[in-house]
């Protein structure tokens, strides 16, 4: 499936995947670039603690910390 990117930066997401992935209006996409360059869109739970459920396999808990610690830093 294909889209176009508008003058505007904006684009459609297909039909199929909308109906595949339950996306409305309202739904809040994320756009990560990996490090092979690719990117990968990500919609985004409307609850934090749902859509980082599961997510603690991989370092992802130790990267979450390291995150907020370094966050108190620049706070102080």
């Amino acid at each position: 499936m294909r889209s176009t990117i508008t003058s505007r930066g904006q684009t459609v997401v297909p039909a199929a995947i909308r109906e595949r992935f339950r996306l409305g209006p309202a739904t809040r996409l994320e756009w990560v670039v990996e490090s092979d360059g690719s990117i990968r869109v990500v919609p985004v739970a409307a609850d934090p603690i749902a859509a980082f459920r599961g997510s603690g396999r991989g370092g992802s808990t130790a990267r979450l910390l390291a995150e907020r610690q370094a966050e108190r830093q620049r706070e102080d």
